[in-house]
């Protein structure tokens, strides 16, 4: 069965990343990898058509913008995915732009920042979203994908992608009696 495809009424998410991620590729390859932020972006936009949804991909490397697109998201997306970076340690107006919109998000960040410094290990945006997926380098964002798909379709009573259909009382299950 080929995977659903995008199509004008698609949901729509919004992939966020923050200051410095522009740098992918040429900074600290060792702790960030190799690829750039385009292969990043381009790796978004497949899992994206892979979920029958649609993506956008955006990066600042300053806080007061990625505060307009967050609220942006609220009016137009359907969920969030945020690699604040830095800002995910010392950002309130962040976190209260979270807050303020009604929007599911994860937060993502390439490297494990609870194995980095100390200053890396509290996040001031995590309590405003409904997960954080971290140390997974680029899959981290199609997990976070990934998991928004699974969430939208749980609140609007669909069964999960690849998850078992329901049985009908005409097949039970034969374990039941």
């Amino acid at each position: 069965m080929s995977p659903p495809q995008p199509t004008a009424t698609s949901p729509r998410f919004f992939v966020l990343n923050g200051p410095n991620l522009n740098l992918l590729g040429t900074r600290e390859p060792s702790v960030y990898g190799h690829d750039d932020l385009a292969a990043l972006d381009a790796r978004c936009h497949a899992c994206a058509e892979r979920l029958g949804m649609t993506v956008e991909c955006r990066q600042s490397n300053h806080e007061g913008v990625l505060v307009d697109w967050i609220h942006e998201a609220g009016r137009r997306a359907a969920g969030l995915v945020l690699n604040a970076a830095a800002y995910t340690h010392t950002s309130v107006a962040l976190r209260d732009a979270l807050a303020a919109v009604d929007l599911p998000a994860i937060e993502v960040h390439l490297s494990n920042i609870h194995a980095r410094e100390p200053f890396r290990h509290r996040s001031m945006i995590a309590p405003c979203t409904i997960g954080t997926i971290a140390g997974f380098g680029p899959l981290g964002y199609e997990l976070a994908l990934t998991a928004l798909v699974e969430r939208l379709q749980a609140t609007a009573g669909a069964p999960p992608a690849g998850a078992p259909s329901p049985r009908s009382p005409s097949h039970p299950n034969p374990s039941d009696g």
